[in-house]
């Protein structure tokens, strides 16, 4: 059998494997049949299942002031396939929207503050004034600048908790926009950080800045079973040596655990509702990994359980407000320009059409604020 062969039967017995995994592991609380409220366990091992969310819309989810009402902020819930199966409401669907630069962009009435996500950093030197530095938002703050647009960046605890990484958001847009309303930014874990702080630490709109706005692009809202799966593989055994591990190299450890999905909707979501001096628009991202790509198989384990994704994030889970719509094609790292540069390379030549372009794609966030008021 060649060697591709050999690959793909692997992958197929380990995505099978991980779905009765998996299915057969979840909480209690995520499994939510759609005929009942009440709360049930599978009922059969082989049974294929898929998240789902449930029939609130999305723009009302999070928007209760009550902490303790939990259908304020349902878990996704589970239900099973039909025998034809079941097609995500993906629309609208953004396909080649933002394939290319406009002539010409409306600018936000105000500031944007970009927000990253996990393992993130704004400007990082691997060689200190002998290399170019690598930027978290590649080319896309130089765009806005280009354009007009008043833009700043953030640093936060790369793998720090949630609220360790908001902290140090407000304490960095407070020190560069002082009493000033801004619009926030985010990209996949930092949206979490953002409605954090927006509903945690939401400052006195007398004395400090406000939050005008928050745009989340492929934030796992609703969490991710890609963290979930990491957690129960490792084991309740090997965690605290994990940690233990992670403090001795002074690694703060609380961004992982938290990215679950029993945590997001358990904890987190309850106490964190939306604000309403604040709009909120979201973007998911769909694509389908080649065999070699780095997102191949959390991609196909993801869609096992929440459907289409972008390699980490599913778009059940990033829609989060007004949803704008479903990036086709696009994997979570597309999302913030670090495209694979031979794919780059190939577009340019003409090789291959180029259906989406970062810099045009936050461009394009930056003039549906403007055209909204903000």
């Amino acid at each position: 059998m060649p060697w591709r062969s050999h690959c793909l039967h692997a992958g197929s017995l380990l995505r099978q494997q991980w779905r009765l995994h998996t299915i057969n592991r979840l909480p209690n609380e995520w499994i939510r049949h759609e005929s009942t409220s009440k709360l049930t366990r599978p009922p059969s091992r082989h049974t294929t299942y898929t998240a789902t969310d449930t029939k609130s819309p999305a723009a009302n989810i999070g928007t209760s002031t009550s902490t303790n009402d939990p259908e304020a902020f349902p878990p996704i819930s589970i239900k099973l396939l039909s025998k034809e199966g079941e097609k995500e409401d993906l629309s609208p669907l953004l396909t080649t929207s933002f394939s290319r630069l406009q002539p010409e962009y409306q600018i936000p009435r105000y500031p944007i503050v970009l927000a990253h996500g996990l393992m993130g950093f704004d400007e990082l030197r691997l060689a200190g004034q002998y290399l170019p530095s690598l930027h978290y938002w590649r080319g896309i703050k130089d765009a806005f600048n280009e354009h007009g647009i008043e833009c700043i960046t953030t640093a936060v605890p790369t793998t720090g908790s949630i609220d360790e990484r908001a902290k140090a958001l407000y304490s960095q847009i407070l020190e560069k926009l002082p009493a000033e309303p801004v619009n926030i930014v985010a990209h996949s874990m930092g949206g979490l950080d953002a409605r954090y702080l927006i509903s945690r630490l939401c400052p006195d709109p007398t004395t400090e800045f406000q939050v005008a706005s928050l745009t989340t692009v492929a934030t796992p809202h609703r969490g991710s079973s890609a963290a979930d799966m990491l957690f129960r593989d490792i084991g309740p055994d090997l965690l605290p040596r994990l940690y233990r591990l992670l403090e001795r190299l002074k690694i703060s450890s609380g961004a992982f655990s938290q990215l679950t999905t029993p945590y997001i909707n358990s904890r987190f979501n309850p106490v964190t509702p939306n604000s309403a001096s604040t709009r909120y628009f979201s973007y998911g991202a769909t694509a389908t990994p080649h065999l070699l790509s780095v997102f191949r198989i959390s991609h196909d384990l993801l869609a096992e359980v929440e459907g289409p994704n972008d390699g980490l994030v599913s778009v059940r889970s990033a829609r989060w407000g007004e949803y704008k719509g479903t990036l086709v094609g696009v994997t979570h790292l597309d999302l913030i320009n670090w495209t694979n540069r031979i794919k780059n390379v190939a577009a340019r030549l003409g090789l291959v059409e180029q259906k989406f372009n970062a810099v045009a794609f936050y461009l394009g966030v930056a003039d549906m604020l403007a055209k909204e008021g903000l």
